[in-house]
């Protein structure tokens, strides 16, 4: 379509949306498109609930071709710098990590600009973290182990978020965000953090307007991101809500990339 030869930035969730059916490792192809659209001046943009390091390694093949938006829009990094980053108060991450230890079933992680901390209670959740989610990270025992400000705490319950969603926001949505990240994770951030933020800061820092934008998601951290481009896209298992804000329904991120290197391709075939 003529509209999409003018995109210059692309972004897009990782679980749910370019991971899909609980994948951990992306499309082999997908490095491929990334390089390819950079090429013809276009941003790839990652933007989840992880943290910075696992991203970059996550996205080792092209982890300087792209732009980060990490932690739900709490830090954000691109030609080796850190555009932003925002913090919990001390206070208020120890009130957070105390409930979550408290709460029978819950587990928790806590995210540093750098450095990812676990407290596991069972053996279960620490394989999960170490072997099936593959992340490097620090166990603590206590709070005051932690040297830096948490940039994210998220909580995680094995049988699903959605029957506890009203407990946790009845207890902290009054100080932070808190949002669902997938099935059985929820995210406590600071106020004002969003993944648009990170796009906005991109977008300023690369001189791209909202219309030449595109990007993908399937979760509700993802709707505010959704609304800072022209072209959303909603994947087909996407909540309901992040649909309704969406322009666009899809089942395969690298499909529409692969549409979109096209349009621009025979457009400057035209020129």
């Amino acid at each position: 379509m003529k509209e999409f030869e003018m995109i210059k930035l692309v972004a897009s969730d990782l679980d749910g949306t370019l991971l899909r059916n609980g994948a951990q490792r992306f499309q082999p192809e997908l490095f491929d498109l990334i390089h390819r659209l950079k090429e013809l001046g276009v941003f790839f943009v990652a933007a989840s609930g992880r943290q910075f390091p696992i991203m970059q390694r996550m996205f080792a093949p092209v982890k300087e071709e792209i732009g980060y938006v990490c932690e739900n829009g709490a830090l954000t990094y691109t030609d080796g710098e850190f555009l932003y980053k925002d913090t919990l108060s001390d206070t208020l991450a120890k009130e957070i990590i105390q409930e979550i230890w408290e709460k029978e079933g819950a587990e928790m992680t806590m995210s540093g600009v750098r450095t990812y901390y676990v407290r596991p209670k069972t053996e279960e959740f620490r394989s999960l973290i170490r072997d099936f989610l593959k992340i490097t990270y620090k166990e603590v025992e206590d709070f005051d182990q932690i040297p830096e400000a948490l940039m994210k705490v998220a909580v995680y319950e094995r049988n699903g978020i959605n029957n506890s969603y009203q407990y946790w926001r009845e207890r902290f949505s009054d100080r932070c965000i808190v949002v669902t990240s997938g099935f059985d994770w929820m995210d406590f951030v600071p106020f004002g953090t969003n993944k648009a933020k990170g796009i906005q800061l991109l977008q300023k820092r690369w001189n791209i307007k909202p219309e030449e934008c595109m990007a993908f998601g399937d979760e509700y951290n993802d709707i505010e991101m959704l609304q800072a481009v022209e072209h959303s896209y909603a994947m087909d298992t996407a909540r309901e809500g992040v649909k309704k804000v969406s322009r666009y329904i899809t089942s395969n991120v690298e499909e529409e990339l692969k549409k979109l290197i096209q349009e621009i391709e025979k457009e400057k075939e035209n020129v």
